[in-house]
């Protein structure tokens, strides 16, 4: 025991000599969090490759990760392809191989360089990557690999957020995606990869790399640094969209719950931080057929006002959109949402009508039945709906949507008039969370992050990334920075196994806390005194105990946000 009292005051004289010579040097998150996110071709859609070509800006090489030795070094822009055969790794350079029969994973590294997959573009650019590329063989496909860039999860953040959210949006906007961004990849709302744990395409969020970074959400990121937004002592699932519409959707009723054995619930099981709100208190629940067509064939003022997609309209001749739903309802059919299934094209018939049975709390279509004179056509979930109604071979904007057949003057000369299919809406996307829009006219009209966040996920609060600190695990100690402009802050514990000693030390100044135990309630303690405008660093250290063996949970909450109780 006097070994380790010994440890901790060495540990702690260590970090206060740190703090005061890098007062301003930003920690990456968790002290280096890592990210793999899958990297996918140029239009998006395939994971899986059986060759490809690597480089760097730099001096890289190419290591077995394997048998953890050198495969080979190069210079700044040699192409090196990577081939697998009979399931192992082969390495080319001008069409020499100078290496075979490699297990892998093969990592490409560069020590002062970006890595880069040859020929690949991301926003017009070359594709530039901060860490490293993992090479990895799929367990489950014959001779296909994926190419998996690691990096730490702030580095990765600046390849996100100018990408998912125009800078022009503002600063505070910019914030808020990204925390939101930050959860999403900590807690994702599936995870469908084995060898990653985000992909870079909308189907997850759009990372295009370091080549893409600019100035104004690098600031957000750094400002943002181990934000997290959490409800009831857990990370939210944060889902964002581009448009809303001025109302948002309930969980439940935009997303299924799959259960794992091939079982999927529609309407999903509900998340009481995930619920529709509209953007200002004069909209009003939209009850009715009446409500619904009156709110998206008007512009009341909302968040959502200036987005291209606020209001939109499609339209298809009868017959137009006869052809479409052939061809969508039998591919949408595997996803078992439309029943009953389309197999042949002929079983469809002729289009009669088209009628929502159920619409969730912001008008969103949840159930819509297509009317053919061989049958019904059930349509359940907004994105199968979108999918089932296409123009152009692209998907409705949004399931706020309002159908009518109208009889309208045909353009043919021999024809009077034709019937078209009007579908009338608002928004883009699942609109459930944060509308993108919406964010950056709330930071135009003064809203902080924290404010934009709360107002798309209730009872919620901005707080750093929890650590759990446990002598049996080995981490009784964990350094966090986090930013605060409001200079006010909270450390929460929540000490179900009763510790009743904790050391911090926050900006340099140490506090030696005694815990009241509680296994029903948290304990907090008031930081503000200790804080600073702009960086603060804490550090946790749990002073030994042969009885303390479990772990304590650790989090700043950020105060002077309105956070909720």
């Amino acid at each position: 025991m006097h070994k380790n009292f010994i440890k901790i005051i060495i540990f702690l004289l260590f970090f206060t000599v740190l703090i005061v010579q890098n007062s301003v040097q930003a920690v990456p998150a968790q002290n280096g969090k890592m990210v793999k996110v899958g990297i996918s071709n140029a239009n998006f859609k395939e994971y899986y490759f059986n060759n490809i070509t690597v480089s760097a800006t730099d001096s890289f090489r190419l290591n077995d990760k394997n048998t953890n030795t050198v495969i080979s070094d190069f210079g700044a822009g040699e192409n090196i392809k990577i081939v697998i055969k009979d399931n192992l790794f082969s390495i080319y350079q001008d069409s020499t191989e100078i290496a075979s029969k490699i297990k892998g994973p093969v990592v490409v590294e560069s020590d002062n360089g970006f890595v880069t997959v040859a020929n690949l573009k991301r926003a017009g650019k070359p594709a530039y990557y901060r860490g490293t590329f993992e090479i990895t063989k799929v367990p489950s496909k014959n001779n296909q690999f994926n190419v998996i860039n690691v990096l730490d999860l702030e580095s990765y953040l600046r390849g996100v957020v100018p990408n998912e959210m125009p800078v022009r949006f503002g600063e505070e906007a910019l914030k808020a995606q990204a925390i939101l961004a930050r959860n999403y990849v900590l807690k994702p709302r599936e995870r469908n990869y084995h060898n990653f744990d985000v992909c870079d395409s909308v189907a997850c969020q759009v990372y295009y790399g370091a080549n893409t970074e600019k100035p104004q959400s690098d600031k957000a990121v750094y400002e943002t640094e181990n934000l997290v937004a959490m409800s009831e002592g857990e990370l939210i699932l944060a889902l964002y969209s581009s448009t809303a519409g001025g109302y948002t959707e309930n969980y439940e009723n935009a997303f299924s719950t799959d259960f794992g054995n091939g079982t999927r619930l529609f309407p999903g099981v509900p998340k009481s931080y995930l619920k529709g709100v509209p953007d200002n208190s004069k909209i009003p629940e939209l009850k009715t057929e009446n409500d619904v067509k009156k709110f998206y064939t008007t512009t009341p003022k909302t968040f959502d006002n200036a987005s291209p997609y606020f209001r939109w309209t499609k339209e298809w001749t009868l017959s137009e959109l006869e052809d479409v739903l052939k061809k969508t309802l039998k591919t949408q059919s595997s996803t078992g949402f439309v029943k009953p299934k389309l197999n042949k094209p002929e079983d469809f018939g002729h289009l009669k009508d088209i009628k929502v049975l159920k619409r969730g709390v912001s008008g969103k279509a949840m159930s819509v039945n297509i009317i053919t004179d061989k049958g019904v056509f059930n349509v359940q979930k907004e994105l199968q709906i979108r999918r089932v109604f296409q123009k152009n071979n692209i998907g409705l904007p949004s399931a706020n949507v309002i159908f009518e057949i109208k009889e309208v003057k045909s353009e043919d000369p021999k024809e009077k008039t034709v019937k078209k299919v009007i579908a009338t809406g608002g928004g883009f996307g699942h609109g459930v969370g944060m509308s993108q829009w919406g964010a950056g006219a709330m930071c135009s009209e003064g809203y902080t992050y924290a404010e934009i966040i709360q107002h798309y996920f209730k009872n919620t609060s901005i707080t750093t990334y929890p650590v759990e600190l446990s002598y049996q695990n080995g981490k009784e100690t964990a350094v966090q920075t986090f930013y605060s402009k409001y200079k006010t802050a909270s450390l929460v514990i929540e000490n179900k196994f009763q510790f009743t000693q904790l050391t911090i030390v926050i900006n340099g100044q140490e506090l030696k806390l005694e815990l009241a135990p509680s296994l029903f309630r948290t304990e907090k303690v008031d930081l503000t005194p200790y804080l600073k405008d702009g960086e603060n660093r804490i550090t946790y250290v749990l002073p030994y105990s042969d009885l303390h063996k479990k772990p304590v949970r650790l989090y700043v909450e950020v105060k002077g946000v309105n956070n909720v109780e």
